[in-house]
């Protein structure tokens, strides 16, 4: 007999692959970032998202990328912490309450989302990056 929850689930879990998660503690300071995205760049490894933040005086990131083992090696050959996790990867729409949709099924299922953070799709060419820094009229100075 069709369990039709059961089968949904199945059929979601096929367009909703896994993807491998490498968290790093990494310094707090200017150019930390740089130095992370730097070095996984001359190793070919493209980010597909990521995340940055500090707590407690050091720096942390999050990220997905194209090659989780290149990357591993590289963190590892710098001294940076690294922790690599499974996460989820749901394609959603860029309109209004595609995040509300994704996130209501999973509350309704007693799934608790315990961070998220966006990345781009492999077609595409170009993203919005968004950073949160101390002197904002300095740092739009430093990119013009």
């Amino acid at each position: 007999m069709w369990d039709e929850n059961a089968g949904l689930a199945r059929v979601q879990e096929e367009r909703m692959p896994k993807a491998k998660q490498l968290s790093a503690w990494v310094e707090d300071r200017p150019g930390m970032l740089g130095q992370v995205a730097d070095a996984l760049g001359e190793a070919k490894v493209s980010i597909r998202a990521f995340m940055a933040a500090t707590f407690d005086g050091r720096g942390f990131v999050r990220m997905v990328v194209d090659k989780p083992a290149v990357a591993k090696r590289v963190f590892r050959k710098h001294g940076w912490e690294t922790v690599e996790e499974d996460v989820i990867e749901v394609k959603v729409k860029d309109r209004p309450g595609a995040l509300g949709e994704v996130a209501d099924r999973l509350g309704e299922r007693g799934v608790n989302v315990l961070y998220a953070y966006v990345g781009t799709a492999k077609s595409a060419t170009q993203v919005n990056l968004y950073l949160a820094v101390a002197d904002p009229a300095a740092a739009l100075r430093a990119l013009r």
